[in-house]
């Protein structure tokens, strides 16, 4: 037995050393008889997880023991370590005579930290009353988090179609135009990455309708179809949803499900009432709270949250559809989820990513969020193609309980495909990870002189710059669209294409959206833009909103003022040609404009329960009002009631005078907002008292109508100063 102490002394000394390696210990054994009867020993590879705590390996004789045999095993580090990952060094080893095997085990750390898997060996050494055959074995130590995959993206507002972009990269060739994401793109990313990664749920959290032409003439088809080739596990309600009320939402998921994808529609806190196009038999005909995933022996729960309060006011749904508190439905489901024996939790929510991270401080058991609403890009790693997001992604923070949830968005308009990897271990967030894809695709170049343009694609040794410039950019890929996505694209696009390029006037400058006068929003305008005409953002507020009201009421002939929310006008337009297509994207929805009788003081009223929506109400900021022959300072941290100070109207001759609280005006507005939305309820009141007469004029038509007839075509510039709405304003 000398020998044997003199190996272990020598193997504890290696180990608590930190050195020891996978030849440190040769396998030794006695000299044996040589006669047929000595068994052979054989030790087999193992594998177990932390969480079982020890890893157990079979030992085994080929035929029994003629006396007992006794040895060891050595455990020697591999990627696990001694100490950090497995604490056992030697194992004694008997197998008593007459018998055929035996097992030894290591103990195991489990550090509750999500981490690969790991490796160790195991060696037979000093054997007596056996030969050693195959000595040694192989030991797996698995991580026991569960760890999923969630794919996701959110608002993509009917844009189905990439974005065409125009960049200079730095090429050799200069200047070029590539396509930003669309839906092709998507499900190619997405089909490769299902191809290489385990257990994914694909999401949408929600707006997947209205804003484009793709909408405006197929009502939810096109996007159904598209998503249906990507096959998405859940949708998520949001706001928009709601657009075009209950029944136009319950033909868009007809078509959704029409598909063999099984997607399961979320909303947990949206309960139609029964008998409506939503619930024909029950509130859950169309819309579930929750939906439960397998991977395995582990069930994840995914909770579907719709904002409510923005739905409510600044969407059409039925008035019988209610649209409960997010906080407090989250945790009822998540209570629910848990008393089932769910413990592992992800929200899903179309609640904008403040919302979220607050949400989050607020609900107990709750692992994860994947949000939308809010248009929010998280991450970095963009390069030349996007400037950083204003966030991390994923976004850390902590529940309740103070367990750790991790925060994701996937930005907008089908350009980002979140790749959210999550990990569970016995009920908790253990670790989360992943990049935002942002999709880049058809890199080409016009081709000088052509008019109209022709494009052609980039040569070989300029695209191999674009890749190694994406290469760069880890948050940047480079797809080959889909070719089935692209095929339903094309079936749809035709009609689209014609409308699109059927050019009806010119932006003579940036037409810049704004929602409120000091808060930034315009993808082509800097925060203190001064127009060509005089009129000032920073201090008027959206240029493209005013320019909207003042069509309006020229479209409105019986009108004296009209007014316009500023959600409700969606896209900026730059200077050049405005065609058909940019006409409908900047007025997407399927409002009418109305004509509306009511006083002064009404009118007074309505405007300071449009800012009051936001500012008091948790409604949203597109509430904030623009009016055409209509003017006003605004003071956003007076009290309710008396935000709006120096209300003026503008006569037939021109001039400017106080609005009469106790006279009757004929105000234009679309008839979203006249139904009371968006927190203008004394509109509402005014359409239920009889004093609403509805033109049935298309709004989107009206504008067009304005630029072609009462422009002639011509070019559409900034008002000045003194005909913008708001003449001051002064932040809350």
């Amino acid at each position: 037995m000398q020998r044997f102490r003199s190996q272990r002394a020598v193997a504890a000394a290696f180990v608590a050393a930190g050195s020891i390696a996978a030849a440190s210990i040769a396998p030794i054994g006695f000299a044996q008889a040589s006669h047929t009867r000595t068994p052979t020993a054989s030790i087999a590879d193992a594998t177990a997880s932390e969480g079982d705590g020890e890893i157990t390996f079979d030992i085994t004789l080929d035929r029994p023991a003629t006396q007992r045999v006794r040895g060891v095993v050595v455990f020697l580090s591999g990627s696990a370590r001694f100490g950090r990952d497995f604490q056992t060094v030697l194992a004694p080893v008997t197998i008593p005579r007459g018998s055929t095997s035996t097992t030894v085990s290591a103990q195991l750390v489990d550090d509750a930290i999500t981490e690969p898997d790991e490796n160790l060996s195991a060696r037979l050494i000093l054997f007596s009353g056996a030969r050693l055959g195959d000595g040694r074995a192989a030991g797996l130590i698995t991580d026991d988090a569960l760890t999923v995959n969630l794919l996701h993206i959110n608002d993509h507002h009917s844009n189905v179609a990439p974005a065409v972009i125009n960049a200079n990269l730095g090429t050799a060739g200069g200047a070029l135009r590539y396509d930003g994401g669309g839906f092709p793109a998507i499900s190619a990313k997405m089909k490769e990455l299902e191809a290489t990664l385990p257990n994914v749920v694909k999401i949408h959290a929600g707006d997947a309708i209205t804003g484009t032409l793709f909408y405006s003439l197929f009502k939810g088809e096109a996007d159904a179809a598209l998503m249906n080739e990507v096959c998405f596990d859940i949708f998520q309600l949001g706001n928009h949803e709601f657009d075009d009320s209950d029944a136009q939402l319950k033909q868009f998921l007809d078509w959704l499900n029409a598909g063999d994808c099984g997607t399961t529609t979320l909303g947990a806190n949206v309960v139609p009432a029964v008998g409506t196009p939503l619930a024909p038999t029950s509130p859950n005909d169309y819309i579930q709270p929750y939906v439960i995933k397998q991977f395995g022996a582990e069930e994840v729960g995914f909770v579907g949250i719709n904002i409510a309060q923005k739905t409510r006011v600044s969407s059409q749904p039925l008035p019988t559809t209610e649209f409960l508190d997010e906080v407090e439905t989250a945790q009822r489901y998540v209570d629910e989820l848990d008393a089932l024996g769910v413990e592992n939790i992800v929200l899903v929510t179309h609640y904008t990513y403040a919302n979220d991270l607050a949400l989050a401080a607020q609900v107990t058991g709750v692992d994860a969020i994947i949000g939308g609403d809010s248009h929010t890009l998280l991450g970095d790693g963009f390069g030349p193609f996007s400037g950083p997001g204003t966030g991390p992604y994923p976004t850390r923070v902590v529940n309740a309980d103070g367990d750790p949830v991790c925060v994701v968005q996937a930005w907008q308009y089908a350009r980002v495909l979140g790749e959210f990897n999550l990990s569970f271990d016995q009920g908790k967030n253990v670790g989360c990870g992943g990049t935002p894809h942002l999709l880049v695709s058809n890199f080409v170049r016009q081709v000088p002189g052509s008019s109209p343009a022709v494009f052609q694609p980039i040569p070989a040794d300029e695209l191999a710059a674009v890749q190694a410039i994406v290469d760069a950019a880890p948050s940047v890929s480079l797809v080959t669209p889909n070719a089935a996505s692209q095929a339903i694209l094309a079936s749809f696009s035709g009609q689209v294409n014609v409308l699109n390029q059927q050019v009806i006037a010119s932006a003579a400058e940036p037409l810049c959206i704004r929602r409120i006068p000091d808060r930034p929003r315009s993808g082509i305008c800097a925060a203190n833009t001064v127009a060509a005409s005089g009129a000032t953002q920073e201090v008027n507020g959206g240029f493209i909103q005013q320019i909207v009201t003042d069509a309006f009421l020229a479209r409105a002939f019986r009108a004296d003022i009209a007014l316009q929310n500023a959600g409700g006008v969606r896209v900026d337009l730059p200077t050049g040609n405005i065609t058909l297509g940019d006409a409908y994207r900047l007025l997407p929805f399927s409002n009418t404009l109305v004509e509306m009788e009511m006083t002064g003081a009404e009118i007074a009223q309505v405007l300071e329960e449009a800012v009051a929506n936001y500012q008091n109400n948790g409604g949203s900021d597109g509430s904030y009002p623009y009016g055409s022959a209509i003017r006003w300072d605004v003071n956003e941290g007076a009290p309710t009631g008396s935000r709006f100070s120096n209300i003026e109207v503008r006569a037939d001759d021109g001039t400017w005078g106080p609005i009469d609280p106790a006279a009757t005006y004929i105000v234009v507005t679309n008839s979203f907002l006249a139904s009371g939305q968006d927190g203008w309820t004394t509109f509402g009141a005014v359409t239920a008292d009889g004093r609403t007469v509805d033109t049935f004029i298309n709004y989107a038509q009206g504008f067009i109508d304005w630029v072609e007839q009462d422009l002639g075509g011509g070019a559409v510039s900034v008002p000045a100063p003194e005909n913008f709405s708001t003449q001051s304003f002064i932040p809350g």
